[in-house]
């Protein structure tokens, strides 16, 4: 089975440097993934974070969608409860007419925060989580599967009108969002970071057998979105999950503080109790040299039928960080898929150079060109 290898980003914000940093180094990793062969780029939604940056990913998303031009861009997801459907179908298809055919409307329902601050995105937050279902038809409806004859604002039209359309997602980590995936025939990706992979199998059993085809798909198409990381040795592995450890120790006690540092995650005073729950997080994680970190990612993908791997690698060190990325890429073959696609002015489908400057559609996925004269965007302390 191929697995096609994506990127779930969440900006995280590092002990030492700022907000800004972490958005910069998001503009940083994406045209460099892009050339290792991922197949998406998705941006994470996080409110009244210091562990997150990313309060705006479609805001995010036109910027790297203006800087690259063949990997799909998208959120994972925007909190629709939060926002009005017309308004979030209308900043999507903006995207997708800087980008045509790369877009992807990643859609959860969790806050992304605390409580209060989903009152304070939408004061009617008590309710808008229960209308969810609802929200997700009138969105759909927008974005061009049509609203219901007896729908107040079917007159409305969400503009601009666009030729092509974003492709929509359910992410989630319960069983709510694989069957509310199933029943409107979207693909769907279970957030197997948030709960170590804690119910995976069931939710992804219940989308795939209660999938019910339609517009958006003849089949259900699953992924699973994991946190992994890769390094030259598996002592020099251990070293860089050891502050990824300590901030989830954190996160577990409600505290969303920055990344850690090496030094800091050393320092810490843990107790017996918090050993024992690293020593569960290790044997869990999907983190030592490459070709142990695809085996894993492999054999994970098969059990849960997922045609799809969403590769989350938050580090305090962002050339480490780049670099898992290239080396799980590697170990996977995904750069020589890439190769393969391009060599000698073709792709993998037999398209001509001459359609793929057209920016045609081919079994490879869409390609467009940047938009002149923006140029990639990369970090100052990034590597050449």
């Amino acid at each position: 089975m191929t697995i096609a290898l994506s990127v779930l980003d969440q900006s995280s914000v590092v002990s030492g440097r700022g907000a800004d940093d972490a958005l910069r180094e998001t503009l940083a990793l994406a045209p460099q993934v892009e050339a290792w062969g991922y197949k998406r780029y998705w941006l994470a939604e996080h409110h009244n974070s210091a562990a997150h940056a990313g309060s705006a990913p479609e805001i995010m998303i036109a910027a790297i969608a203006a800087t690259t031009r063949r990997i799909r861009v998208g959120s994972a997801g925007v909190m629709l409860p939060h926002y009005s459907a017309l308004k979030v179908a209308e900043q999507f298809r903006v995207l997708e007419a800087i980008a045509p055919g790369r877009i992807d409307l990643g859609l959860g329902r969790a806050p992304g925060s605390d409580g209060r601050t989903a009152f304070a995105l939408n004061p009617d937050a008590a309710q808008a989580a229960d209308r969810f279902p609802q929200q997700l038809r009138d969105l759909l409806g927008w974005l061009g599967d049509g609203l219901p004859v007896d729908h107040p604002f079917r007159a409305v039209i969400a503009s601009p009108v666009v030729p092509t359309r974003p492709e929509p997602w359910i992410l989630g980590s319960s069983d709510y969002g694989a069957q509310v995936a199933a029943y409107f025939g979207l693909p769907y990706c279970f957030a197997h970071f948030i709960t170590d992979g804690g119910g995976a199998d069931t939710a992804m059993h219940l989308y795939h057998e209660g999938f019910r085809p339609g517009p958006h798909g003849a089949a259900p198409h699953g992924a699973v979105a994991v946190y992994a990381l890769a390094a030259p040795t598996e002592a020099e592995a251990d070293a860089l999950f050891a502050p990824r450890a300590l901030f989830r120790l954190r996160r577990d006690r409600g505290i969303f503080a920055p990344y850690p540092t090496a030094e800091e995650a050393a320092e810490h005073a843990y107790s017996d109790a918090e050993r024992a729950r690293i020593a569960d997080m290790r044997a869990r994680a999907l983190v030592g040299t490459p070709d142990v970190v695809a085996r894993r990612i492999t054999a994970m993908a098969g059990e849960l039928r997922a045609a799809e791997v969403a590769i989350l690698t938050p580090c305090h060190d962002a050339v480490a960080r780049a670099r898992s990325y290239r080396l799980i890429a590697e170990a996977m073959g995904q750069r020589a898929a890439l190769a393969a696609c391009i060599q000698a002015g073709k792709r993998g489908c037999g398209s001509s150079q001459t359609e793929y400057q057209d920016r045609e559609k081919c079994r490879c996925g869409p390609v467009t060109r940047p938009l002149a004269p923006i140029a990639p965007m990369r970090a100052p302390w990034a590597t050449t």
